[in-house]
């Protein structure tokens, strides 16, 4: 299983960004656009999924932090649904839309009857600039059923470590921007940790991973 693999980080390269990009301004999300360095992830696909598979994992359990609404959030509140969960902040350029970008492409690809099955997740690994009301608007600029969680910079450091996610602040002048590790966490209906989905891959991908998560219990 290349678990190492999974803390490995590449830039994206400069296609991707143009791409990104042209996805941000459709979505209208430019202004909050200043700079990151957008990551991606590398890893070798595994028999079955199209994604890592890292089905029973040690890590990747659980988290407990509150939503953009100040409700306390764990994962068994989505128990049922498929989560697509992902770290990410509202002002990085294009690794972030890029991904949101293309969940609700993958929800488009499964159609109205599996969509409300699948539920996308956002932690921030930027909670001093992320606010509540922020990541409630950034969330509704790509699909008002996303939802995005925050926390204390303690309580996201801890949470980034139990799901061996990697974020570091990187001044840029006189800001910062921030690395993060650009997965996507698969999580099936029942709450367990399933696949590792890598930035590079394309939403048909990402959609037939879930798909197969939704219906092996019907198998």
């Amino acid at each position: 299983m290349p678990q190492k693999s999974l803390l490995f980080e590449n830039r994206l390269g400069r296609t991707s960004r143009r791409s990104a990009l042209k996805a941000c301004v459709a979505l209208g999300v430019v202004p909050w656009l200043v700079a990151c360095d957008p990551l991606v992830s590398s890893g070798a696909a595994s028999d079955g999924f199209k994604g890592i598979d890292i089905t029973g994992a040690d890590y990747a359990r659980d988290f407990a932090l509150v939503d953009f609404n100040g409700a306390p959030r764990t994962l068994a509140d989505y128990r049922g649904q498929v989560v697509m969960l992902y770290f990410g902040f509202v002002q990085c350029p294009d690794v972030c839309p890029t991904a949101l970008a293309r969940a609700v492409e993958v929800l488009q690809l499964l159609g109205p009857a599996a969509a409300p099955q699948v539920q996308l997740l956002f932690i921030t690994v930027d909670p001093e600039r992320d606010t509540p009301a922020l990541l409630l608007e950034y969330m509704a600029a790509f699909d008002p059923s996303f939802v995005a969680m925050t926390g204390s910079l303690a309580q996201i450091k801890a949470t980034a470590d139990a799901f061996r996610v990697y974020f570091k602040k990187v001044p840029t002048g006189s800001t910062y921007t921030m690395d993060h590790t650009a997965l996507t966490y698969l999580f099936d209906p029942k709450g367990q940790i399933r696949v590792a989905m890598r930035h590079e891959q394309t939403a048909a991908e990402y959609a037939a991973d879930i798909q197969r998560l939704l219906t092996e219990d019907e198998a």
